[in-house]
């Protein structure tokens, strides 16, 4: 695990824990799709085809890897 996926699940746990976060705007949207919540995306990304393209290739891969291999660290 990288540290920008290390920080991403972080946020995740963040918005779980108090429904908000200090996170990026990248960084909460990357969450919001590990939470599979969109009641987590910042305001002005509420339409979730947006926010998908604005993580780009990367973070989207970040995305994926995190949930097929460190969803355990998720604190629900």
């Amino acid at each position: 695990m990288n540290s920008e996926q290390q920080r991403i699940i972080e946020v995740a746990n963040e918005l779980l824990a108090y429904n908000c976060t200090g996170g990026s705007t990248s960084e909460q949207i990357a969450a919001a799709f590990i939470l599979n919540d969109t009641q987590y995306l910042p305001v002005m990304y509420s339409n979730i085809t947006q926010a998908w393209e604005r993580l780009g290739s990367e973070w989207q891969h970040h995305v994926k890897t995190i949930q097929h291999n460190y969803s355990h660290l998720i604190q629900r």
